[in-house]
C-alpha cells in the first residue's frame, strides 16, 4: 500500500471511531449516567449490616428531610402570619411533600390516638406478662385475676397522687391499666427535644418529593425554598432563613466538581502541551501529541460509560490525569530516532514494540485487578484507566502511522546527558541514592493510616456551619446518642431490642431509652396473649370490686369495660398487622423513627447520654453515626484495595521476570518499586495521614514509573543512550498529576500529590543511577 493511500486509510479509520465514540457520548443522560452521590460509593449489596444499613436510611426517606430556622423579630405579631406563608409556600411547591411547623402538635396526636385505639393490641400483651411473671413469682394465694384486679387498683391509686396524673385525667376512665402512662416515659425524647418558644426562631421540618442525590431532588428544592422565603418576608420583611439538607450539600458539591472537572481537564493538558512545546525544537509539530491524549480519554469515556450504568463522578476527575499518562506512548515513538536514514515506519515499530507492549499491557493487567475490588469507585478507575492506556497506544500507533517524517527532535536542554566522570559527582550522585534508600527503608513504618469520607467532597466551611447551629437548634447534641436496631422482619427487630434495651439498663443506669418500638409487643408476649386473656374470664368483675373497696365508683370507668368487651369480641388481628397500622400512624419528624418494609424492619431508640461503645452484635444494634460507618467502610476498602494492589504488584513483576528474564526484569522492577517504598517514606517522614487514595495514587505511579524503567532498559540492550521521552514523560506526567494537587477534594489532592512524587522520583532515579557509576575506560 502507497503511503498516500495509506495515510488517508488511517485517517479514515480514526475518525470513523471517533465519530463512533462521540456519537456515544453525545445521546448520554448525564444526569443519570453520572453520580456525585456519596452513596454510589459504596456497593449496594453491601455485606456489613450496619453499612448497609446506613445506605438504605441515606437512600430512603431520612435523607429527604430539610431543616429551617426562621429568625423572626421576638414579640413580633407577624411571627405566626410570616411562619404559615412559608410553610403553605413548600407545601405548594411539588418539591416538596411535607412541612411542618415544630410548634404543631398535630403528629404527635395523631400517633397518641392510634396509641390510644390500639392499646390493647400494642400495650396489653406486655403489661399481661409482666404482670403474670410477678405473680407466678409470689405465693399465689389469690386468683390470677383477683391479684390482678387488686394490684391495678393499688397502682391506679399510687398514680393519682402524682403530678403527671393531671396530665392523663381524661383518658384514665378508659385506661384504669395505665397502659398509656406506663409507655410514656419509655418514647419521650423521641419528639423534638429543641425549644419552641415565642422568642427563639421559629423551627420548620420538611420533606422533600425527590432524592436529594438527584437533580429533581436538588434545584427545584432550592427555587421552592427561595420562594418560600420570599413569601415569608412579605409578612415580615426581617426574616432571615437557615437551613439545612442533604440536597444542599450535594448540589454544591456537584456543582463545584463539575467546575473542578473542565479546569482539571484544561489545565493537565495545557500543562502537557507547554512542556512539550517548551522542550521539542518545533512547537507546531507538539500538536501531534495531541490526538494520543485525547484518544486515551475518548476511549476511557466510552468504555467506561459502556460497562457501568452509573459512574462516579471522581472517575473523571480523577481521569482528568490520563493526558499525562497517555502521552507516554506518543513520546516513545515521536521521539525515538531512526536507526538508520529513512527507516520505514513499519521498521521502527517493530522495534519499538515490545517495550510498547510491555508498558502498556502490564500496566493493564495490574489495574485489571482493581476489578475485583468490592467498591465501585475502584472498580470503575480499573477500567477507565485500562481502557484509556490501550486507547492512547493504539491511537498512537495509527497516529503517526500517517505521518510522512514521524521523528521529532528535541531542544538540546531535553536531551543532555550527565555523566560521572567527575569523582565529586559520584559521590553526590551516591550519596543522595544511599539517603533515598535510608528513607525508602524506614520511613513506610512511620505512616499513619486514617480514612474519612468527608474527604471525598469539596469542603464548604460555611455551609457546614449554618448546618451546624441548625441542628443544635433542632437538638441535635453529643450529649445525645441515637442507636438503630434492625431486623428481618417486626418479630425479629422487636426482639433485637428487647436485648438491647436489656444491655443498656445494665450499661447505663438510670437513663430512660426512648424507641417507638417500646410501643410494639414482643412476638413472645403476643403469642401468650390468648392464653393470658383466657385465663381472665372473671377480671371485669374482680376489678370492679376492687375499685369500689378503695373508694372509686365503678361506673365512671365504664369506658374502659366497653372498650375490653369490644375488643375481646372482635377478630383479632396479626402480629404484623398491629405493627404496620402504628407505623403507618407517624408523621412528620416521628415517622424518622421505625420503618416497616419488605425483608426489613428498624426502629430508632434515642438515649441522654454520650455515645460510649457500641451494643453487642446480638443486640442487631448500632449507634447512628453514618460518617464513622462510612470512614469504617472506606477503611475495610483500603485493606481491600492493598491486598489487590499487592497482587496486581506482583503480576507486574512476575511478568517482568518472565519477558526479561530473572536478572534484568528484577533490575526493571525495582526502580518503581523503589520510588513508590521512597515516596511513602517521604510521607511518613513529613507526618502525612495517608487514605485509601494515597494507595490508589502509588499503584497508578508505580504503573507508570514501570514504563521508564522498561524503556530506560530497553535503550541499554541496544547499547543507546537513554532516550530523551523518557524525561519528557516524567515531566509531562508529574505535571499532569500535579494539576490535581491543585483540586479542593481532599482525596483527588493526595493521589495527585502521591503519583507526582513517584514519577518525579522515578526520573531522579533515572538520572542519578549513571552519574553513580565509574565511567568505564576504552581500549
Amino acid at each position: 500500500m502507497s503511503f498516500f493511500r495509506q495515510k488517508w486509510f488511517i485517517r479514515l479509520a480514526l475518525a470513523v471511531l471517533a465519530i463512533a465514540g462521540l456519537s456515544w457520548l453525545s445521546q448520554l443522560d448525564y444526569n443519570q449516567k453520572i453520580s456525585s452521590n456519596i452513596l454510589d460509593l459504596v456497593p449496594s449489596d453491601e455485606r456489613a449490616p450496619e453499612l448497609a444499613l446506613t445506605r438504605e436510611l441515606a437512600s430512603e426517606v431520612q435523607s429527604r428531610v430539610a431543616l429551617f430556622a426562621l429568625d423572626l423579630p421576638a414579640g413580633s405579631d407577624r411571627r405566626a402570619a410570616a411562619t404559615e406563608a412559608f410553610m403553605r409556600s413548600l407545601r405548594d411547591a411539588p418539591a416538596f411533600a411535607e412541612a411542618v411547623s415544630l410548634q404543631d402538635t398535630a403528629a404527635r396526636d395523631t400517633l397518641g390516638r392510634q396509641v390510644f385505639q390500639q392499646r390493647f393490641d400494642l400495650l396489653l400483651p406486655g403489661w399481661l406478662e409482666s404482670n403474670w411473671l410477678e405473680y407466678a413469682a409470689g405465693d399465689k394465694s389469690q386468683s390470677w385475676e383477683e391479684w390482678l384486679a387488686e394490684r391495678t387498683v393499688i397502682r391506679l391509686q399510687n398514680f393519682l397522687s402524682t403530678p403527671e396524673a393531671l396530665g392523663f385525667q381524661d383518658i384514665l376512665p378508659a385506661d384504669p391499666l395505665l397502659l398509656l402512662p406506663g409507655l410514656v416515659g419509655s418514647v419521650q425524647g423521641l419528639d423534638n427535644p429543641a425549644s419552641t418558644d415565642g422568642a427563639g426562631p421559629v423551627l420548620v421540618w420538611a420533606r422533600t418529593s425527590g432524592s436529594p442525590w438527584k437533580e429533581e431532588g436538588q434545584q427545584p428544592v432550592f427555587a421552592a425554598v427561595k420562594q418560600a422565603q420570599a413569601a415569608a418576608q412579605i409578612e415580615a420583611p426581617g426574616m432571615k432563613l437557615r437551613w439545612v439538607s442533604i440536597g444542599r450539600f450535594a448540589g454544591e458539591n456537584r456543582a463545584r466538581i463539575e467546575q473542578e472537572l473542565s479546569g482539571l481537564n484544561l489545565l493537565s493538558l495545557a500543562a502537557v502541551m507547554g512542556i512539550a512545546a517548551l522542550c521539542l525544537k518545533r512547537v507546531f509539530k507538539a500538536l501531534h501529541l495531541a490526538p494520543v491524549m485525547l484518544g486515551g480519554l475518548l476511549g476511557a469515556w466510552v468504555a467506561t460509560t459502556l460497562v457501568f450504568d452509573r459512574v462516579h463522578v471522581l472517575v473523571f476527575v480523577v481521569g482528568s490525569l490520563l493526558g499525562g499518562v497517555a502521552v507516554d506512548y506518543g513520546f516513545y515513538l515521536y521521539l525515538q530516532p531512526p536507526a538508520f536514514p529513512d527507516e520505514p515506519y513499519r521498521s521502527k515499530v517493530r522495534r519499538l514494540i515490545k517495550p510498547l507492549l510491555s508498558s502498556a499491557l502490564t500496566t493493564v493487567i495490574g489495574f485489571s485487578l482493581l476489578l475485583f475490588s468490592e467498591l465501585p469507585l475502584i472498580r470503575q478507575l480499573g477500567v477507565f484507566v485500562s481502557a484509556g492506556l490501550l486507547s492512547a497506544l493504539a491511537t498512537a500507533l495509527l497516529w503517526f502511522a500517517q505521518i510522512k517524517t514521524p521523528f521529532m527532535q528535541t531542544r538540546g536542554f531535553a536531551s543532555v546527558r550527565f555523566s560521572g566522570d567527575r569523582p565529586r559527582v559520584r559521590l553526590v550522585a551516591r550519596g543522595l541514592i544511599v539517603v533515598g534508600v535510608l528513607v525508602a527503608v524506614g520511613g513506610p513504618w512511620l505512616l499513619k493510616w486514617r480514612d474519612n469520607i468527608r474527604e471525598l467532597e469539596i469542603p464548604t466551611p460555611e455551609l457546614q456551619a449554618e448546618a451546624t447551629e441548625v441542628r443544635a437548634l433542632f437538638g441535635d447534641s453529643s450529649d445525645r446518642t441515637l442507636y438503630i436496631t434492625r431486623g428481618r422482619d417486626l418479630a425479629e427487630a422487636r426482639a433485637a431490642l428487647a436485648r438491647f434495651s436489656t444491655w443498656h439498663a445494665k450499661e447505663h443506669p438510670g437513663v430512660t431509652l426512648a424507641s417507638i418500638g417500646n410501643a410494639v409487643p414482643t412476638a413472645s408476649e403476643w403469642q401468650m396473649l390468648p392464653e393470658r386473656i383466657g385465663g381472665m374470664e372473671k377480671f371485669v368483675p374482680a376489678l370492679q370490686a376492687a375499685l369500689e373497696r378503695h373508694g372509686f365508683d365503678a361506673a365512671a370507668f365504664g369506658p374502659f369495660f366497653n372498650d375490653w368487651q369490644v375488643w375481646r369480641s372482635a377478630p383479632r388481628s396479626s402480629y404484623d398487622e398491629v405493627g404496620a397500622r402504628l407505623v403507618g400512624a407517624l408523621h412528620g419528624p416521628m415517622q424518622m423513627m421505625a420503618s416497616i418494609g419488605p425483608d426489613r424492619c428498624w426502629f430508632f431508640s434515642v438515649a441522654n447520654h454520650s455515645s460510649v461503645g457500641e451494643p453487642p452484635a446480638d443486640t442487631g444494634t448500632v449507634g447512628v453515626s453514618g460518617l464513622e460507618n462510612m470512614n469504617q467502610l472506606f477503611g475495610r476498602y483500603r485493606v481491600s484495595a492493598l491486598r489487590l494492589s499487592a497482587w496486581g504488584l506482583g503480576l507486574v513483576g512476575l511478568s517482568m521476570l518472565v519477558l526479561y528474564g530473572p536478572w534484568r526484569g528484577a533490575k526493571i522492577f525495582s526502580l518503581p518499586l523503589g520510588s513508590c517504598l521512597f515516596a511513602f517514606g517521604l510521607l511518613g517522614v513529613m507526618g502525612q495521614t495517608l487514605n485509601l487514595f494515597h494507595l490508589l495514587g502509588a499503584f497508578l505511579g508505580v504503573c507508570l514509573s514501570h514504563n521508564y524503567a522498561i524503556f530506560t532498559a530497553e535503550n541499554a540492550a541496544r547499547g543507546e543512550e537513554q532516550p530523551p521521552s523518557i524525561r519528557l514523560s516524567a515531566l509531562t506526567t508529574a505535571a499532569s498529576f500535579g494539576m490535581l494537587a491543585l483540586s479542593e477534594i481532599p482525596v483527588v489532592k493526595a493521589l495527585g500529590t502521591t503519583v507526582a512524587l513517584i514519577v518525579v522520583t522515578a526520573l531522579v532515579a533515572v538520572e542519578l543511577v549513571p552519574l553513580a557509576r565509574r565511567p568505564l575506560l576504552s581500549k
